[in-house]
């Protein structure tokens, strides 16, 4: 039934109507915006965890990665790993997202930037999560298609995806998705390595998928497609662009403590750097097992895997670990999206009275809206990868603006306009007029846009004084002293449930002794342009000692992937 056997379409279903009732029972505990946006920034650790990690891996990744592999080798990871020397940079950013109280990224263009930023961020925001929706509802239709044969085509399996999550979301918010992704997070691991076993005893050995496929299969850098210059220039755009991904408000700042948002953020993605090594040894033995696929047919090399290796009730699993994948990132990023909407277009321009009792109903039904959209785009991407990359571009030309406005008081919102608008420019001609590939209008846009951003910004009015006042007095106060705010009359967007060294409560954990009550005031990207004035170990200690651990987790990753790609040679 539906190209699978009963005992798996019992797991499948058992999932989803379990799953779908979690998140529907989690609606009483929503009682205002606040509480549906960002939960009140209530979560601790390993819920900050549950939610990087469920948010941001969705299965595009595992069909992209092991796509790509097919063709390329175990360099195809990079398609995903192109954010792993970003994730250090996590543990530095979280508190600035906390710090700020704000609820969406286009608040933060607002009090920095002013109106204009905020509109052009609040329909980037919508088209990224339309796309990036799109791009996720895709990988699992093509890959579920491939999995049962052609029995559960790929249209119908994102219907079916996008009605259950939309269910759920809509009832519970933020912590609907939030507590499903912890559950679905498991699963999600599970996706991940569940056939390499299979393919291990299908193969035979790893020396004889040495033998049987070319050298550069079990590189990292590959002679086409993925080039080390490829690898250098996405890496770059990906560091540039993923602070203003529009969930990331939530990602780094919806904890209620700054050592919850920075562990949140940074080790919730290291699981996922972690998982994806499974996704790009699957491509390599799907490249030993089934070759011949046609290039444009790579992206269905997961599902034929998971057909051909897994026994019945795992087949069901595997489908329920799919869908969890996609479910748990779409539904997140359904209420980003509305919270985009409802605070930076209905609010102010539409409905500026609205109660707090419309503008959640507001923010209910306008995440339908962005489904739908998402949807659209999931028929209209001819590949999964081709979505990916478009994204990268989108994110990167507002990047250099977030940057430059948290480390330069001078930056301004004619340099951040001019910078966005130049480095589109400059990609649409040499994609469309001189038909160059990605990584090289990379390799053009980024500093023109940098140049644009520093020159535009000098030479025009600098933002007004009182303005970059309250945005870097709420970046030098951290979580728990929001009492500073209050006697400098500041506004706090939603304060929620703070934590910080003037009300925490003792505690034995190491952890927390180690890093959250000795917890400074100064942040490192902040203070980068005045270091030589402020700089002192105690000061920055935190920043720099979680910043070094995660370097050093990254270099061990690197090193893990090189010793397996190793073994058999």
């Amino acid at each position: 039934m539906f190209g699978i056997s009963i005992p798996d379409l019992f797991v499948l279903l058992a999932y989803l109507v379990g799953i779908t009732v979690i998140g529907i029972w989690t609606s009483k505990k929503i009682k205002s915006t606040g509480d549906f946006f960002m939960a009140n920034r209530r979560f601790g650790k390993v819920m900050m965890i549950a939610q990087a990690f469920g948010a941001g891996t969705h299965t595009d990744q595992p069909v992209t990665v092991t796509g790509a592999a097919y063709t390329t080798g175990l360099a195809g990871i990079w398609y995903q790993w192109m954010w792993i020397f970003s994730t250090p940079f996590y543990w530095i950013i979280a508190p600035i997202y906390r710090r700020l109280r704000y609820i969406t990224m286009a608040d933060f263009f607002k009090e920095r930037y002013g109106n204009s930023l905020a509109i052009l961020y609040t329909f980037m925001g919508l088209l990224y999560f339309c796309m990036d929706i799109g791009i996720m509802l895709k990988g699992t239709g093509v890959t579920i298609e491939g999995l049962t044969g052609g029995a559960m085509p790929e249209g119908a399996t994102i219907l079916v995806a996008t009605v259950l999550f939309v269910i759920y979301g809509i009832a519970g918010g933020i912590i609907a998705a939030v507590i499903t992704d912890l559950i679905q997070g498991i699963l999600i691991l599970v996706l991940s390595f569940l056939l390499i076993p299979f393919a291990l005893n299908a193969v035979g050995s790893i020396s004889a998928v040495h033998d049987g496929l070319p050298e550069y299969m079990f590189s990292l850098v590959a002679p086409h497609e993925m080039t080390l210059f490829f690898i250098v220039m996405i890496v770059i755009s990906g560091l540039v662009g993923v602070v203003v991904q529009p969930h990331h408000m939530a990602i780094g700042g919806s904890g209620k403590t700054e050592v919850a948002c920075r562990t949140g953020w940074t080790y919730g993605n290291f699981l996922k750097r972690f998982a994806t090594m499974g996704w790009a040894f699957i491509g390599v033995f799907a490249a030993f097992l089934i070759p011949g696929l046609a290039f444009e047919k790579r992206e269905l090399a997961f599902g034929i895997m998971s057909r051909n290796l897994l026994p019945t009730g795992l087949v069901g699993l595997m489908i329920a670990s799919m869908l969890a994948a996609v479910m748990s990132t779409c539904d997140a990023f359904m209420v980003h999206a509305s919270a985009l909407f409802t605070r930076n277009i209905y609010l102010p321009y539409i409905n500026p009275n609205a109660s707090e009792k419309a503008l959640l109903i507001t923010a209910r039904s306008s995440s339908i809206l962005v489904v739908i959209g998402g949807v659209f785009f999931a028929f209209a991407f001819p590949s999964v990868i081709g979505g990916i990359l478009t994204v990268l571009k989108v994110t990167a030309y507002l990047g250099i603006a977030f940057w430059a406005g948290v480390i330069w008081k001078r930056a301004n919102r004619y340099g951040a306009w001019a910078s966005a608008l130049s480095m589109a420019a400059v990609s649409l001609f040499t994609e469309n007029i001189l038909g160059w590939p990605l990584h090289h209008q990379i390799a053009l846009f980024l500093p023109v846009g940098v140049v644009v951003m520093i020159v535009v910004s000098w030479l025009t009015k600098q933002e007004p004084e009182e303005q970059l006042r309250k945005f870097y007095t709420l970046l030098d106060t951290p979580v728990g002293k929001e009492e500073r705010l209050r006697k400098e009359k500041i506004e706090i967007m939603l304060e929620g449930v703070s934590e910080g060294k003037e009300h925490k409560k003792a505690n034995s954990s190491l952890t927390e002794k180690f890093i959250s009550n000795k917890e400074e005031d100064g942040l490192l990207i902040v203070d980068l342009l005045s270091l030589h004035k402020k700089f002192s170990w105690t000061r920055y200690r935190t920043d720099i000692l979680g910043f070094l651990t995660a370097v050093t987790t990254v270099v061990l990753m690197i090193l893990l992937m090189m010793f397996l790609a190793s073994l058999g040679s």
